[in-house]
């Protein structure tokens, strides 16, 4: 009965996440360590960091392989497949009507108002969660370097990647030089990830859509913005989608809530209709759930090396500076006035100032005050 609760419980927060998560990857792993860290106390700081860390390291959408990594710890495979569901598919049927009516009536609704408020309020929440993760992960002196250095590298446009392997090889690399002993890998094996040859679209058929996005889906680090400009070429240049589709669709996946990622069930609704957007999501999300289930239970086996446990503490600083970045440029593009300033100010002085406050309770704060300022 208490497994059974428990996945029911794993159910209710990816759910929950799925309907109120707005403001993209940073602001989703935020929420995720409000409910699970803070609220739940499923885990601790350090192990959340762990699986932040790991996420970063695979291809696909963090804040999707983030709640299937969350549900297997709590709940095995079955909680593996709960999590990301349940965070998938809200998301997944809101940006299905969304395409549905695209398609009907060629255009999308006016939902700027409320988008303008939920951006500076998201930033807020980014900043309540990322800061005690930062004192959790700078460990060191050494640590504190790193982290500045990969956010000034993330600034200046350096892959994301590059910078977390090469954070985790550097402080490998001193571990090594720093203790004589030998620190066995303990049978771990470098990830090797899967290329798929690439569809040709000769027509475009639930086929070709499927391995097209099976492949983007097993390839592709970063946020969804590197998603888009994948699909540009992928998919705009081969005549598949127009430019103002890939926009609007680009569009969506801002105003809707849930992982990035979705904004594929719109573009495979305009280029298939319903079974275009179901085979497109399916292949875009399915590598994430085989990329966790064979990194997770490596997790412990990573910690129980001295040098390989060196490695990932320098990735989890390296995320940590990578999150930041990413909420440095949101604030460049969304504080843009008196308005936005003042919905940033008071969201940060009430999730700090009431930190078990539902972070829910902000994002709609902030839609409804951003939709009254609006109108000034």
């Amino acid at each position: 009965m208490g497994h059974k609760t428990k996945l029911k419980e794993i159910a209710k927060v990816f759910s929950k996440l799925g309907v109120i998560g707005f403001g993209g990857p940073a602001a989703h792993i935020a929420m995720m360590r409000d409910e699970v860290v803070i609220k739940r106390k499923w885990m601790n700081e350090q192990h959340f960091l762990d699986l932040l860390g790991a996420t970063n390291l695979i291809p696909g959408p963090n804040s999707t392989e983030m709640a299937i990594h969350i549900g297997y710890d709590k709940g095995g495979w079955k909680g593996l497949i709960i999590a990301g569901l349940c965070f998938i598919l809200p998301a997944v049927f809101i940006t299905g009507v969304f395409a549905y009516l695209y398609n009907l009536y060629g255009q999308l609704p006016e939902v700027q108002p409320f988008i303008y408020g939920i951006k500076p309020a998201i930033i807020a929440i980014i900043l309540t969660a990322i800061y005690p993760l930062a004192k959790q992960s700078v460990k060191s002196i050494n640590f504190g370097l790193i982290c500045i250095a990969v956010l000034f590298a993330v600034v200046l446009g350096v892959n994301e990647i590059y910078l977390m392997f090469g954070a985790g090889l550097l402080s490998f690399g001193l571990h090594k030089i720093q203790n004589s002993q030998n620190d066995t890998l303990q049978s771990i094996v470098p990830l090797t990830f899967l290329q798929f040859t690439p569809a040709t679209f000769w027509t475009a058929t639930n086929i070709q859509l499927f391995w097209t996005f099976l492949e983007i889906g097993s390839i592709l680090y970063g946020s969804g913005y590197v998603l888009f400009a994948f699909l540009d070429t992928e998919l705009v240049t081969t005549g598949l989608l127009t430019k103002q589709q890939l926009m609007d669709a680009i569009a969506v996946g801002q105003f809707t809530p849930g992982p990035v990622f979705s904004s594929v069930t719109f573009i495979g609704f305009q280029i298939n209709g319903l079974s275009g957007a179901i085979i497109s999501t399916i292949a875009i999300f399915l590598p994430s759930f085989i990329f966790v289930a064979l990194l997770n239970p490596l997790m412990k086996k990573l910690r129980n090396s001295k040098g390989l446990s060196a490695f990932l503490d320098a990735v989890n600083v390296a995320s940590v500076a990578i999150i930041i970045a990413v909420c440095y440029e949101m604030s460049k593009e969304t504080i843009t006035d008196w308005r936005t300033m003042l919905i940033a100010v008071l969201s940060i002085a009430i999730t700090f100032g009431y930190k078990r406050l539902n972070s829910a309770v902000v994002v709609l704060g902030g839609s409804v005050l951003g939709y009254l300022l609006f109108q000034i």
